[in-house]
Parts: C-alpha cells; structure tokens; sequence
C-alpha cells in the first residue's frame, strides 16, 4: 500500500512539474535546472534543435520566453464585445511557441511530426528552431542575428521583407528587449554546470 501511494505521488508531482513554468525564467541555467528531469530535460531538447536547425539555444529560449513565459496553454487576451463581455481572441496563437493553427499545420506537414503538440516542449522548442530556421532561408536573416529573427517570427517572412515591422516602434522595442534576452541566455549557458 505504502509503495502504491509513492508512486501515485512521484506521478502526480511528474505531471505537475510538466504543466507548469519554471519560476526562474530569466536565467537559463535555472530554467534547465528546473526541468532536468527524465521525461522533461529542456537543455536536451533545446540543443538537438539547434542541432536540428543551426539557431543557438539562446534564441530558442529567449523566443519561448518572450513568446509565452514558458506556459505551456499560454494563449492571446480575449477581446471584449462591449468593452466587458469576453468574446474572440485575437489570434489563434497557442502554447510555449505561440504558433498559430495554420503554422503549425505547416510545420507538422512539413516536418512529418503529425503527434507533435504546441503544450509539450520539445515540440514547441523543435518548432521555433524549424520556423527560425525557415525565415532564415527566405529572408537571409543570419541564424545568430537574434533582433532580425524575432522580427520575422512575429511578422512572418513575407511581413519582415515588406518591412511592416518598421512602422511598429512597439515590436522593434520587443525584439530589441528580446535580443537583449538572447545575449544575456548566451551569457549564463556558459557558466552553467
């Protein structure tokens, strides 16, 4: 009975590491230390995408971090009819990578990853490597060049070539605080154990 009960505990503390954030997002060590686990080991899935993709670990983290705050069901405020009812949201935008329905269709269909789901890391980390890689190869951004690719990540390649990012002053300060974060990811992954 006694071993019955610990593992229904080890099991249920394993499902709930898995659907919450980290509380230590701001450093990358501790964010991997937080999810080393065997089943959810962030720093494994982060460097085979890079691997996968050639986009540092950096950019991927700090892409998930900008994105959703590593909450697996982060989604897009609701708008409201009438300025109180909750009505529709403003995008599809879903998950740890904030990918819309239609991209990730692509990506699944692309990639042959038909199980893969925006809630489960690896997949959601496998994805942003994949799409950064993809505005890479349309746009000729450098796969280093973390303030260019998250302009492409929100605005789509065809949006970052037509420059639509130019005339939203809002974006270029996210993605400047975002290349920030990538530097500052860069920077601790060196000291981590």
């Amino acid at each position: 009975m006694r071993i019955r009960t610990l593992l229904v505990l080890g099991l249920l503390a394993l499902v709930a590491g898995c659907a919450t954030a980290p509380r230590q997002t701001r450093n990358i060590c501790a964010v991997f230390e937080q999810r080393d686990g065997l089943f959810t080991n962030w720093q494994r899935a982060a460097e085979r995408a890079e691997k996968k993709y050639g986009v540092p670990v950096p950019i991927l983290m700090a892409t998930m971090y900008t994105e959703s705050g590593f909450q697996p069901n982060a989604r897009p405020p609701r708008t409201k009819l009438f300025g109180f009812i909750p009505w529709t949201r403003q995008s599809t935008a879903y998950g740890y990578s904030q990918a819309l329905d239609g991209t990730w269709d692509h990506y699944q269909s692309a990639t042959g990853n038909w199980a893969a789901r925006r809630t489960n890391f690896s997949d959601a980390i496998d994805f942003i490597g994949w799409y950064h890689y993809q505005n890479g190869q349309i746009t000729g951004i450098q796969l280093n060049d973390a303030y260019s690719l998250y302009l492409a990540y929100y605005s789509g390649p065809k949006g970052y070539m037509r420059g639509d990012w130019r005339s939203n002053a809002q974006l270029q300060k996210t993605a400047q605080k975002f290349a920030n974060m990538a530097a500052s990811y860069q920077q601790q992954l060196q000291s981590c154990n």
